[in-house]
């Protein structure tokens, strides 16, 4: 190989053509890979190089141990059986839209480094945006991830209690801070209370509501919390909703808790990042009444938009409040025109951004909001299918509503019930446990579990751009085999 400048672009050609064949017949043929990986700890490094190649080595070499060592190693979150978590679907319009990303390579920090990045960022924005049913009032910006997205948003709100000044002063050293509070329910995503300890708020400084039946925050107890809190002597400033929770998708009162936000003058944020999608269905739009009197709100693409990782659509009412939180523009990054366009580095803890918007772009365009809307809905559907089975079995149960793509269920064996009086959940525990270590190391369907009230869930989440009826149908076959062997 030439030790100066890129790889021959004939080279390039004909690699790029034996890359695109072997994703093509991915897609096609998915039931060659078991959807978790079957690899112990270590084996795909032990079965590297230890060290760098001195000198440059062939490139089907590089993809010939793509497919013999790297390939095993995968758990195959673009499977149409990996039903374990919110499924990330690469679909082809996105693929493409990454491909091309990668090919340009450029940092979309500053308008003037790359103009048509900040623009189609803003263009393919407000048209989720408006997919989504938000009023114009919100403005965007893609990130990473939600997790990101929500840092940001505390840290916005945080930046919102101006008389404290934490963006000159910092919160290290001082005396004269109270406790500031930030709400959210026991049901949310982790990501909330990890922002408070990156934050300096710490766990002390989030405040967990309680749920209800269907696991959503109780709004009622949220109101009392604050109330508690500002008797006191602490700051509540912020509370973080769920539109979508992780465990089993339930949908927080998002109405009543931004009634109390608005009177008690605290910023709202709504974590929709997966059910946020489903808005885009005209009957599912619901899902995010109340979202208009938020502060922020995420959406994922990433999730159930078919967009690849990473892609977050981070909005809020007070661009000018999260640029005030992170905007810190040195000399050499000012240019000629910073007053008449946006420079999306201030709108969060990155500086080096990704184009990430061309790809979301893409899948808008390809799919179309009546193709999108119709794949989502189909993905609803067999949710409902595969609640149905459940609820129907005399050995199963649900554990949760299945408002949207994800089942929460379990196994009730009959050796396993008490004659009369409370179900063994201990012993039923013990055995769904089992049943699910069962049911994965098979490798044709890759699920999770979630803890609901005590109770070990077995977690079916559809939302794969390829996964179809004799995907879960054949889900469910499995799950009912390995219950059955399991009991021997």
């Amino acid at each position: 190989m030439n030790e100066a400048g890129d790889i021959p672009v004939e080279e390039f050609k004909r690699a790029a053509t034996r890359a695109i064949d072997w994703i093509a017949h991915y897609f096609t043929h998915p039931e060659e890979y078991p959807v978790l990986a079957r690899v112990k700890p270590g084996e795909v490094k032990a079965a590297l190089a230890a060290d760098a190649p001195r000198t440059g080595e062939p490139i089907d070499a590089v993809l010939d141990d793509y497919e013999r060592i790297v390939v095993p190693g995968i758990t195959h979150w673009n499977h149409p059986c990996f039903f374990a978590y919110f499924s990330i679907t690469g679909s082809a319009p996105g693929i493409l839209g990454e491909l091309l990303s990668a090919a340009l390579n450029v940092n979309s920090m500053l308008w003037q480094t790359s103009p048509a990045a900040t623009e189609l960022e803003e263009l393919a924005l407000d048209w989720l945006r408006q997919l989504l049913g938000l009023p114009e009032g919100f403005e965007g910006v893609i990130m990473d991830t939600a997790s990101v997205s929500t840092l940001c948003a505390i840290a916005a709100a945080r930046h919102a209690l101006s008389d404290l000044e934490i963006r000159e002063r910092g919160m290290s050293g001082r005396d004269d801070l109270p406790l500031l509070r930030l709400y959210t329910s026991e049901q949310a995503h982790s990501s909330v209370e990890k922002a408070a300890l990156v934050l300096g708020i710490g766990k002390a400084g989030v405040r967990k509501i309680p749920t209800d039946a269907e696991f959503r925050m109780d709004a009622s107890k949220l109101e009392s919390a604050i109330a508690e809190d500002r008797a006191a002597g602490h700051r509540p400033f912020c509370v973080t909703a769920t539109v979508g929770t992780t465990s089993t998708t339930s949908i927080d009162p998002v109405p009543e808790i931004a009634e109390i936000c608005e009177r008690e003058g605290i910023w709202l944020h709504v974590d929709a990042a997966y059910a946020g999608s489903a808005a885009i269905i005209p009957e599912y739009r619901h899902v995010l009444d109340g979202c208009e009197a938020a502060t922020s709100i995420v959406v994922n693409p990433h999730k159930w938009l078919f967009t690849p990782i990473d892609c977050s659509a981070f909005y809020t009412t007070r661009p000018d409040v999260l640029t005030g939180a992170f905007s810190l523009v040195p000399e050499y990054l000012r240019t000629s025109v910073d007053g008449e366009i946006r420079n999306y580095m201030d709108w969060g803890v990155s500086l080096g951004r990704r184009f990430r918007a061309l790809k979301l772009w893409m899948v808008l365009r390809c799919f179309g909001v009546d193709g999108i809307a119709g794949r989502l809905k189909a993905h609803i559907r067999l949710a409902e299918q595969f609640a149905g089975w459940v609820d129907e079995h005399p050995e199963f149960e649900r554990l949760a509503p299945t408002p949207l793509s994800v089942v929460c269920f379990r196994a009730r064996p009959q050796h396993l019930e008490p004659e009369g009086g409370k179900p063994n959940d201990a012993a039923l525990n013990e055995f769904n446990e089992a049943l699910l270590r069962r049911i994965n190391a098979g490798g044709e369907v890759y699920l999770s579990h979630t803890s609901l009230d005590g109770r070990y869930a077995l977690r079916l989440a559809i939302g794969n751009v390829r996964t179809t009826e004799k995907h879960v149908a054949r889900a469910w076959e499995v799950i009912q085999q390995e219950s059955t062997a399991a009991q021997r």
